[in-house]
């Protein structure tokens, strides 16, 4: 291709050979045909890498480059400076779009000339398939819209735990020029939460955002998806990773309700890690008293749970555990994970 295209679609792959068919099927039958695909195989290991150059070698507008393996963030990094559209999404490749979506998405990039679009997504699992819905009502915002609206619940959307905005790179397309500042900047290794990372900053600068009803996206909700994390110790360092890059990049200065909103974040955060974590080490008989009190005294993590509002937060025994952290009371929290 001479041209610059409208869109480029970037796939990390990462040992997703049984999916990547899919995922790339998906694409190609779309009717909106001014787009480039480009793969980046981040060191497969199970024949992802020779799919990658056979689609290449297949289809004039894919693309593939293979590096050693180097995380996400790093693939969809040089993803985007290979890139070349106007407008630039990301597919992880073991999920797959629906037939119209980057053709409705794309007309209306073209027709309202918004900085982002973005539409629902569906959690499909081997059973059945959840649409995950945005509260926002569907069609234009521009900025001034986006301040009174859609800011103060972005993050969190004010029932625990629901985002008001889905932090995912998939389900939007961006104008080139905010990914060129936000996505570079996200750390190697913030290895959770880092998608909101740059899209959020990305929203946060946006002139105008364009909101679908319809869910285009599918993602394979599987325990051998690409964004899949173990939980073990290393996801509480990885927390504070996280926290502190948040705290870093989202300038809750300029947008103060941002601050809150990272408090019930954090917060939920901690609960979805401390619980399994702490859980398996009693399992394994080693003690975590000093773990966790060290944790509960963490600046971002003490400050979470003594901001929000405990009864904010949805089923008893959680909020029993947020009671445990804010008091740093360690037994009660073992003998809750007893039960």
């Amino acid at each position: 291709m001479s041209t610059a295209p409208f869109l480029s679609i970037i796939i990390p792959v990462y040992n997703t050979k049984s999916y990547l068919p899919t995922c790339l099927e998906s694409i190609l039958k779309q009717e909106w045909t001014d787009y480039e695909i480009i793969l980046v195989d981040d060191g497969s290991l199970d024949g992802s890498s020779a799919l990658c150059d056979e689609y290449a070698a297949g289809y004039e507008h894919i693309r593939c480059h293979h590096q050693p393996n180097s995380g996400h963030t790093a693939a969809r990094q040089q993803g985007f400076s290979l890139s070349r559209g106007e407008y630039v999404t990301f597919v992880d490749s073991d999920d797959w779009v629906a037939p119209d979506m980057y053709t409705r998405m794309c007309r209306t990039a073209r027709d309202t000339r918004a900085d982002i679009l973005h539409c629902n997504y569906i959690a499909a699992t081997p059973d059945r398939e959840i649409p995950c819905l945005s509260p926002f009502p569907a069609g234009f915002y521009d900025k001034e819209r986006l301040i009174n609206e859609i800011y103060p619940a972005m993050i969190y959307s004010g029932t625990f735990f629901v985002y008001g905005i889905a932090p995912s790179m998939c389900n939007k397309i961006f104008r080139r020029t905010l990914l060129e500042k936000h996505l570079l900047r996200v750390p190697h290794d913030v290895l959770v939460g880092e998608d909101g990372l740059a899209s959020y900053s990305c929203m946060l600068e946006a002139s105008s955002i364009y909101f679908f009803d319809e869910a285009f996206y599918y993602y394979r909700s599987n325990a051998q998806s690409i964004t899949h994390h173990t939980m073990d110790c290393k996801r509480l360092s990885e927390n504070h990773t996280m926290f502190d890059t948040y705290r870093r990049i989202i300038d809750t200065e300029q947008f103060p309700c941002l601050d809150k909103q990272l408090d019930y974040f954090f917060a939920y955060q901690t609960l979805l890690t401390f619980i399994p974590v702490y859980r398996q080490m009693l399992a394994n008989g080693i003690s975590f008293r000093q773990s966790f009190l060290t944790e509960c005294k963490d600046s971002h993590i003490h400050k979470a749970f003594t901001t929000i509002k405990i009864n904010d937060i949805t089923g008893m025994h959680n909020k029993l555990y947020a009671f445990c952290i804010r008091h740093k009371l360690h037994l009660l929290f073992k003998l809750l994970l007893k039960h």
